[in-house]
């Protein structure tokens, strides 16, 4: 006996699908309909919702995948072909988890972050953990700067348990991506969440990445109050492959506005003269370190540090 229902994929692996439903979960395979003709992606992926025919020994096809709203995704280079590999359907927002020391904060990571969120089009939170090794004050003058950009901004510590609860009402009915460095205390934050929770996460995260030739195993964490996290340690290898490097500046919130007042309408804000956003930085109107992320994002290895000086002292 089998039956039509839908439902939400929470893990892949093999290309095994389980399928969350309102009757429980099922291990399907994609309808081989769904794979005719050149496929140029991730035909189905975690996250995304679908149409299955499920059958009584727990089973089942894939008939349908829906529209996706956002992903994650990546550009694999393959011998005759790119491929593009959907890490993440239909997230409600990325949480990027950045420790305020033991390591330090690496900006330029959360920087690219942000670019990658707002190229997407969803909605990122920014986490500054491990507050109680430095002081809310010094952590707020590393990372003030976000809260002033309007990203929603929240200084946590596993320890002592500031912030916590707000991370938590953030995370409910959510499908939640969390990115962010080695170190800075993911897995102890969402253990605080929810018991148990972070070390479920690292557990499915270090076996995905022990070798080459590992499977990789994609996997969503069901949170008690409703909602979903998944861990993205892929993100941070994530080029910005489906970015046209004039297009970088609109994903820079301090910039854009001012894109419209540079003397050329294709200034690259380098070292054009009449450059708005220059102009700002020599101001203090667009903040030095976000602007000299702007220039290794676009510029990569044509960027250096006698480049930037110039660059603020050559400015309108």
């Amino acid at each position: 006996m089998e039956k039509k229902l839908s439902g939400l994929i929470i893990r892949a692996q093999s290309g095994f699908l389980t399928v969350r439903t309102q009757d429980g979960d099922y291990i399907c395979r994609l309808r081989g309909k769904l794979k005719r003709g050149k496929v140029k992606g991730d035909i189905a992926a975690v996250g995304d919702h679908v149409h299955i025919t499920a059958y009584e020994d727990g089973s089942g096809t894939i008939d349908a995948v829906e529209p996706r709203r956002h992903l994650l995704s990546r550009q694999l280079s393959g011998i005759k072909r790119e491929y593009q590999q959907i890490l993440l359907a239909n997230p409600d927002q990325v949480v990027f988890v950045f420790a305020c020391a033991e390591p330090d904060p690496h900006l330029r990571m959360l920087d690219r972050f942000l670019v990658i969120a707002e190229r997407q089009g969803i909605p990122p939170i920014i986490v500054a953990n491990k507050v109680d090794l430095t002081g809310l004050d010094t952590a707020r003058e590393m990372f003030g700067l976000y809260g002033e950009l309007g990203y929603p901004l929240i200084y946590t510590s596993a320890v002592t348990k500031r912030g916590v609860d707000e991370l938590h009402k953030k995370l409910i009915g959510k499908l939640s991506a969390f990115a962010g460095p080695s170190g800075v205390g993911k897995s102890s934050l969402l253990n605080a969440v929810q018991p148990e929770l972070g070390l479920a996460v690292r557990s499915v995260s270090e076996s995905t990445s022990k070798g080459r030739h590992t499977t990789q195993v994609r996997e969503l964490f069901q949170l008690d109050g409703g909602g979903y996290v998944a861990d993205m340690p892929g993100l941070r290898t994530l080029a910005l492959w489906d970015t046209e490097p004039e297009e970088l500046d609109a994903y820079f919130r301090e910039m854009r506005e001012l894109v419209s007042e540079c003397q050329f309408s294709d200034c690259t804000h380098r070292s054009e003269p009449g450059c708005a956003v220059r102009e700002a930085v020599s101001t203090g109107k667009v903040n030095a370190e976000r602007y000299e992320s702007y220039l290794r994002l676009r510029f990569g290895g044509e960027y250096d540090e006698r480049t930037f000086a110039s660059n603020i002292d050559k400015s309108p």
